[in-house]
């Protein structure tokens, strides 16, 4: 730093200076400096009063014992409690009567919205719509039943998974290792006259139709209108879990689908059960 001082401002300068510039070394504002050591005898009160160092496993508790994480599950806590009067009356009233009581229904359904949101939208979407392999809960086509009760089922032990022996259970063979691949060509263009599609090839359908008698009738009905109770889809009404073209349809028959939903009970209380359940029959499907 140059010693060189200013003859009208008395500052040091750096010594550097450009097309008759000069550039001073002019201390900062006694207010700024101020304000610059608070902050810092700031941020070390603060780091010793509240959680602040990170360790291996948690961080530093803080003095004051101060938790973000006990403040939300205290908050939790308090709702809990405010509502568990409501949460007791809705796991012991049965099922068929949570509608007579326009209050239980109310918090039913909130309660339950707020339930799939956070368990449910992750596969059944945000509105309930469903997505590929996913079904859609706001029309009336069912695989397992409607109702309240099929409903509250099919929630409670879920759907071919491996944890609750009580889960719905189904499985279609694939056909790939059962038919030849002309019978799969033909039962699948016979499928897709089932709701008023066209077949893919024409001349196929009458062959087809003998190849679904004999292998898909059992389950999918002679009709093709399905039997909820083994969750056999219907295949007359265009409602497609995976998709109605021919492709898809193909791929289905030869090699079968087998989607899996978790069982919710250990995850659930049984009025968050009833909650969603409440809140799914409603959507617009509700038997």
């Amino acid at each position: 730093m140059s010693d060189h001082k200013d003859d009208d401002l008395d500052y040091e300068t750096t010594g550097h200076e450009w097309d008759g510039i000069k550039e001073y070394n002019k201390p900062l504002p006694k207010w700024w400096l101020w304000t610059f050591y608070l902050c810092i005898i700031w941020g070390i009160g603060y780091s010793i009063a509240y959680p602040a160092w990170p360790g291996l496993k948690s961080s530093t508790a803080g003095l004051l014992g101060y938790s973000t994480r006990g403040e939300v599950a205290e908050d939790i806590q308090a709702f809990e409690e405010a509502n568990a009067p409501m949460n007791t009356k809705l796991a012991g009233v049965e099922l068929a009567s949570i509608g007579d009581d326009a209050e239980l229904y109310g918090y039913a359904v909130s309660s339950g919205a707020a339930v799939f949101r956070t368990w449910c939208a992750q596969c059944h979407g945000s509105g309930a719509a469903g997505a590929k392999g996913y079904p859609n809960l706001l029309d009336d086509d069912w695989l397992w039943g409607g109702t309240m009760e099929d409903i509250h089922l099919t929630i409670s032990h879920g759907i071919r998974n491996e944890e609750d022996e009580d889960a719905r259970f189904s499985e279609m063979p694939a056909f790939g290792e059962i038919l030849e691949a002309e019978e799969i060509n033909q039962v699948v263009n016979y499928v897709m006259t089932l709701s008023g599609g066209t077949a893919m090839d024409a001349s196929l359908v009458e062959a087809g139709s003998v190849v679904y008698a004999d292998n898909c009738a059992a389950c999918h009905a002679d009709d093709g209108t399905g039997d909820i109770y083994q969750g056999a889809p219907n295949l007359t009404d265009a409602i497609w879990l995976y998709g109605g073209d021919y492709d898809t349809l193909h791929t289905t028959v030869t090699y079968s689908r087998y989607g899996v939903m978790p069982p919710w009970t250990e995850r659930l209380s049984e009025a968050e059960i009833r909650a969603v359940t409440t809140y799914v029959h409603q959507l617009g499907g509700g038997e």
